[in-house]
């Protein structure tokens, strides 16, 4: 048996889910020395009122885990993930891909998971994502159902499902019209229906289990159905037999998920409910008949009924509709089942099923039948078998076909490349040999005509739109310096905090003096690090001096979030904005340099993370 390999595998039922093959084949794995991770349902359609119960389970049980990770057994982990409840849509399956990739990769990190084993029992897109993701030894299907006929939108799944089946390395399936379909597009697949549990059974068998207490005082003949209580159960039937086998008991073990309103009024019919798995032979050796019951739909046609070998392990009698799966059974196997094609023939089977006492021999016939059949066991060790000749034949692919790997690898990193650089070469162009910049930059751009104000407010520059220091803040001053020689205000405000060396307003304010304005006519503000606080700081000098109008000075790009900000933080001053005229660093609206394409989309991230801080 498979053995010392990591193995992820995405289930299509939850771990505390009825007991079947998921379960058994990966817990079988585990205890053989292999480490599983088995990631609980992902679904196939969104969730509805009656999987309330299911979620709720989920989310306790991601609540008592890491990052809903627990550990079941040695060497066996469940993973319950949180993700959103939309299958088919686009963007949820975007989103619901990092939120588990995101807690896998850790995972496998943490754990020292090498070349997983995929092992999935669902064809989801998500699937397709997570197979995508890893680099994974080998990638296993096992085809169960046909999920694009258990409900309307799983039909959905269809094209999904083509792609996982072809990705596969090699797929399993339960039925002959799942192999059919599965081998249209892989030609590696296998026959496996799902398998029993012998050993549980032959317990039963050999000891002398006590009647469980639920179906102590049940009416004799008992006929038994142990499973899920679904959508495939044909009610109608069910209601048929109750009615004219009014001397016969009807119970069903079994989680019931689906309404079955139509029934509780039959006093002879009885649901019990779910059991745990080793509970389940004491019930069936109980049984007088046991049934199949199951509509004939697309779904039934590819089920294969793990309950037939259940049954048969302890001998009992099966009665069943004519499901694809048990009618190819039934020829296997010399008419071991009753098959009703019809109620009224169904009915007759069951009577004769009843009356009918079996021997020794054909009850022996039975449990031979189910060890050939159904052990999974025995089934684990084939599938194993093929995995590991799988493996051996995907390394020595990988060896074989290096060359040709590493030509497809060069080959795809060209076909990556080549779109790049021409995406790169075109936002070139766009921007620096085309007037795109300028049309961009042009909303940026706010000047008033120049009229006389109570101050000239001068923002230095920094380091902000060129990026160097000293640069921009002398064509500020000196634009500032000829509106004030012209009288259009009697007083210059510096606003700056910048510090290069010496302090920037300061310097600014010893070239005015230089260039003959009065000391005290101008008036410093040292503490401003960006343009918020240039505004803000000014005008606390504006206010204080009771001046209501101030010319604002700045690069003509800078000027609309100046306008933004003042008139949030100061409706009450009326500013009259006056960009440089003429500007070296800030381009002449012809030709193109980098540093003009940085001021112009600074400004623009400048803008948009004011909006987000509240600024503006």
């Amino acid at each position: 048996m498979l053995k010392d390999r990591d193995i992820i595998c995405i289930s299509s039922i939850d771990w505390d889910f009825i007991w079947q093959g998921h379960q058994q084949i990966m817990s079988t794995l585990a205890r053989n020395g292999n480490r599983v991770l088995f990631i609980e349902n992902t679904g196939v359609r969104p969730p509805n009122f009656r999987d309330l119960p299911r979620l709720k389970k989920r989310i306790h049980n991601w609540l008592h885990s890491v990052k809903g990770i627990r550990k079941e057994s040695d060497d066996l982990f469940i993973y319950s993930p949180l993700i959103l409840p939309f299958p088919y849509s686009r963007l949820a399956r975007c989103i619901n891909k990092h939120l588990i990739m995101s807690v896998l990769r850790r995972w496998i990190r943490s754990a020292g998971f090498k070349n997983p084993i995929i092992w999935t029992f669902l064809p989801t897109g998500i699937v397709l994502d997570i197979i995508n993701s890893l680099d994974s030894s080998l990638v296993i299907y096992y085809c169960i159902d046909n999920f694009s006929a258990s409900s309307n939108l799983a039909g959905k799944i269809k094209k999904s499902e083509e792609k996982v089946i072809a990705t596969a390395d090699m797929v399993f399936v339960t039925a002959k019209n799942l192999y059919d379909w599965c081998s249209r597009y892989n030609q590696n697949v296998h026959m496996f229906p799902f398998g029993v549990n012998l050993a549980v059974y032959e317990k039963a068998k050999r000891e002398d289990l006590p009647v469980p207490a639920d179906i102590l005082s049940v009416k004799h003949p008992i006929v038994g159905y142990v499973g899920g209580v679904h959508k495939w159960i044909d009610f109608e039937l069910i209601a048929f037999l109750a009615q004219k086998h009014k001397d016969k008991s009807f119970v069903f073990v079994g989680p019931i998920q689906t309404s079955v309103d139509s029934l509780k009024e039959l006093p002879n019919i009885y649901f019990l409910g779910q059991k745990q798995y080793e509970a389940l032979p004491g019930y069936v050796k109980n049984f007088d008949v046991c049934v199949i019951p199951y509509l004939i739909t697309e779904y039934t046609k590819n089920v294969y009924p793990t309950k037939l070998t259940e049954y048969l392990a302890l001998g009992k009698a099966v009665v069943s509709t004519a499901i694809p799966e048990v009618t190819a059974f039934n020829e296997r196997h010399d008419g071991v089942v009753y098959v009703g094609s019809s109620k009224e023939e169904f009915s007759s089977m069951l009577d004769k099923a009843v009356s009918q006492r079996a021997s020794d021999s054909i009850k022996n016939k039975r449990m031979g039948i189910a060890s050939e059949e159904g052990d999974w066991n025995a089934k684990i060790e084939k599938m194993s078998k093929l995995i590991d000749a799988g493996l051996v034949e995907k390394e020595s692919q990988k060896d074989k076909n290096w060359k040709d790997n590493l030509l497809k690898m060069y080959a795809g990193s060209r076909k990556r490349i080549i779109p790049l650089a021409a995406t790169i070469a075109a936002v070139y162009l766009l921007f620096f040999h085309t007037s795109f910049i300028w049309f961009i930059g042009k909303p940026l751009k706010i000047s008033d005509d120049i009229k006389h104000s109570d101050a000239i407010l001068v923002l230095a520059g920094g380091v902000g739109e060129s990026g160097k220091a000293g640069q921009g803040y002398t064509e500020r001053l000196n634009y500032a310096i000829e509106l004030y020689r012209k009288g259009y205000a009697p007083h210059i405000i510096i606003s700056s905090g910048y510090k290069y060396v010496f302090k920037e307003a300061e310097m600014m304010k010893a070239l005015a003096v230089s260039m003959a304005v009065p000391a005290d006519a101008i008036i410093l503000e040292e503490n401003a690090r960006n343009t918020y606080e240039n505004i803000q700081f000014s005008k606390d000098i504006l206010v204080r001096h009771h001046w209501k109008t101030a010319i604002l000075i700045s690069s003509p790009y800078n000027m609309r979030r100046a306008s933004l900000i003042a008139r949030k933080i100061a409706p009450n001053i009326d500013f009259v904005y006056a960009p440089i005229i003429q500007s070296g660093f800030y381009g002449d609206g012809k030709r193109v340099e980098l540093r003009h394409v940085k001021a112009i989309l600074h400004e623009y991230a400048a803008i948009i993370f004011y909006r987000i801080k509240g600024y503006l």
